[in-house]
């Protein structure tokens, strides 16, 4: 690609590798690349997807870029590093082809529900300027015999016709154990059908498989995905970001945000956009009022139990004082006790006093939850 290559191969490693002291950001980039790397026709959007043949249901989804997400999500340095390094292969065509290696093109993104890795996978998509086929799982998997298999046929020679990023979302579906115990003849055939559909594409396009539930994956699938990406919980500074990069239009105050992260902990990237658009539906219908985060927490934590850390629950409906030593202990919020009151709707006099009352052995009980993420 020459020098003008190398420039804005490093205009991409420094867009993507900005980073605050706690947190790193992957930050949209235009890739150079050469369209011979992902050949095939067109999709427009008068293409036809495939169908099953007994349902007519569609196997595929079709999102073209303008429709991609243009905000990644918000990953830890050592995961940002190594999408940046993914990304960086695809904007030095020229160099890899002189030493005889081709960019990575097949990628296994895994982790929890709601940690982004869809979103990811869409990013990616963005910044190659390919549209995405989406398998749908609904019209991919059939109660008839042979009919999956030949699904997956198909949904592939339509993948390779066209230029596009291939993701098999809820890749688990397709991709069980042989060995499963629990499922019949047929679940070999769908799994050999998809490792010689995968092994095909291999030098013809982009695919990413996406799962919840890694351990259920056969492992001929596994080494068929050059990258094999594990997308963790968000650790304590990467909450704090995510709740700030939700919170728009409302401007929240910083203490706020690290009471959101600290109070979300173990929680995903989902979870926390959900608390913070609860946290914005009660400052716009309680105009002109004092945001009463301790109220909105617990409000959150009543409707979503089951996205809460049960510990972190435990302390917000604590005796008062008992909340504001942990919250004035912990070295990952820092809170003095004016940031606290500022919080409570108190003076500091008040904090001070709830919390020298407060028994110092229910505080330890609770807080032995780590607050680090």
């Amino acid at each position: 690609m020459g020098k003008e290559g190398d420039g804005k191969a490093s205009g991409i490693l420094s867009g993507l590798l900005t980073t605050a002291d706690r947190t790193v950001e992957l930050a949209p980039s235009r890739l150079s690349r050469s369209r011979a790397q992902v050949p095939g026709e067109t999709l427009s959007r008068n293409t036809q997807v495939p169908v099953d043949r007994e349902t007519a249901a569609p196997l595929a989804e079709v999102i073209f870029p303008p429709e991609t997400r243009p905000q990644p999500p918000l990953f830890n340095e050592t995961v940002t590093s190594a999408i940046t390094s993914v990304m960086e292969e695809w904007s030095s065509l020229q160099a890899l082809a002189d030493v005889g290696v081709q960019p990575a093109r097949t990628c296994l993104i895994y982790g929890a529900p709601g940690t982004g890795k869809t979103r990811l996978a869409l990013w990616v998509a963005a910044q190659l300027e390919l549209p995405v086929v989406v398998a749908r799982i609904d019209g991919l998997v059939s109660s008839f015999l042979g009919t999956t298999a030949r699904n997956i046929g198909n949904l592939f020679a339509f993948a390779n016709r066209y230029r596009c990023l291939l993701l098999l979302d809820e890749f688990d579906a397709i991709a069980k154990l042989r060995d499963d115990p629990q499922e019949v003849g047929e679940i070999k055939r769908v799994v050999n059908a998809l490792l010689q559909n995968l092994d095909s594409r291999h030098e013809l396009g982009v695919t990413i498989g996406i799962t919840n539930h890694p351990r259920l994956l056969d492992p001929a699938v596994w080494r068929r995905f050059e990258v094999q990406l594990e997308i963790p919980r968000p650790s304590f500074p990467v909450r704090i970001e995510i709740a700030r990069t939700f919170m728009p239009p409302v401007s929240a105050p910083d203490a706020h945000l690290r009471l959101i992260a600290w109070f979300t902990e173990g929680a995903t990237g989902a979870e926390i956009e959900a608390l913070v658009r609860t946290y914005k539906k009660s400052t716009a219908v309680r105009t002109g009022e004092p945001r009463q985060l301790l109220d909105t927490l617990r409000q959150f934590a009543t409707l979503n139990s089951a996205r809460i850390d049960p510990k972190r629950r435990e302390l917000l409906f604590a005796d008062t004082g008992v909340l504001f030593k942990a919250m004035s202990r912990d070295a990952s919020l820092g809170f003095s006790y004016e940031e606290i009151g500022g919080i409570a709707g108190k003076d500091k006099s008040t904090v001070s006093r709830q919390i020298s009352r407060s028994p110092d052995a229910e505080v330890g009980r609770i807080e032995a939850v780590p607050s680090h993420g």
